[in-house]
């Protein structure tokens, strides 16, 4: 039974160095989960063969642009493709306010029914659980109201002796307080978005260094360290994962197009 990670963005900011905007697809058991939707998502979503239809659920860290400016044009394509299928978006609150106003002005009625769930920041929420999965948030500490997300596979097959688990840690500074909702996870996500020279920008910013977003996963006895949505002045991002496997060594980049096995 398929457990995967798609990554479809790994910049921060900015696109440059033809990387794109944050956005990362699970396939878990074949359902299909987006989190977060930078500028161009659908554009890669095409280029990697994924079915914008098959999107059951999405998730927004954030209200930074990187993370959610490509989302009213994806809720526009799946319009125009006639998607019939409800779709559940999971974001802070304002989002829902922003993509009315977005509709309104373009006098568009979807096909479908967007089903809005507003975050928490304060505390960790179960966000949704069926008989396969459930999904959490939790707080991470950046600039604007932002949530990471765990998801936890419930009831694994015969074959997979040990549930299967992804958390994503979108933007954040260096947080320790997210360590008891990630332990041991399978597959960790972690914003590096400096080298440990910038490390005074990156506290400035609340943003987090390759070596924090390892130290992170550390201590939290993670098996695997995805990072990514790192800064457009690094061309060549293999210094940061040098950096990053100083302190853990089972790191790998976020490059896009690689499906990750979970």
């Amino acid at each position: 039974m398929t457990f995967s990670l798609t990554v479809l963005g790994s910049n921060a900011a900015i696109p440059a160095n033809n990387r794109n905007l944050s956005a990362h697809l699970l396939n878990a058991n074949e359902r299909f989960y987006l989190i977060d939707c930078g500028e161009g998502t659908q554009f890669q979503l095409r280029k990697y063969h994924i079915s914008f239809q098959r999107i059951k659920h999405v998730f927004i860290s954030h209200l930074h642009g990187d993370h959610f400016f490509g989302l009213i044009g994806l809720l526009n394509s799946m319009h125009l493709l006639g998607r019939k299928e409800e779709l559940h978006l999971y974001a802070p609150a304002m989002l829902h306010e922003i993509l009315n106003i977005q509709l309104e002005a373009s006098q568009t009625t979807l096909n479908f029914q967007v089903i809005f769930h507003s975050l928490s920041f304060d505390q960790a929420d179960l966000l949704f659980e069926d008989e396969r999965l459930s999904i959490h948030s939790f707080p991470l500490n950046h600039r604007v109201p932002t949530c990471g997300f765990i998801f936890r596979e419930k009831n694994p097959p015969r074959k997979i002796p040990v549930a299967r688990s992804f958390a994503y840690c979108s933007d954040t500074g260096y947080f320790e307080q997210i360590i008891p909702y990630i332990r041991e996870v399978g597959l960790l996500y972690h914003e590096a978005t400096f080298m440990q020279a910038l490390a005074s920008a990156a506290a400035d910013k609340l943003h987090a260094t390759a070596i924090e977003a390892a130290t992170i996963a550390s201590k939290a006895q993670v098996r695997k360290l995805l990072i990514g949505h790192f800064s457009a002045r690094y061309e060549d991002i293999e210094p940061l994962l040098a950096e990053a496997r100083t302190v853990f060594t089972e790191t790998y980049p976020a490059e896009e197009g690689v499906v990750i096995n979970i």
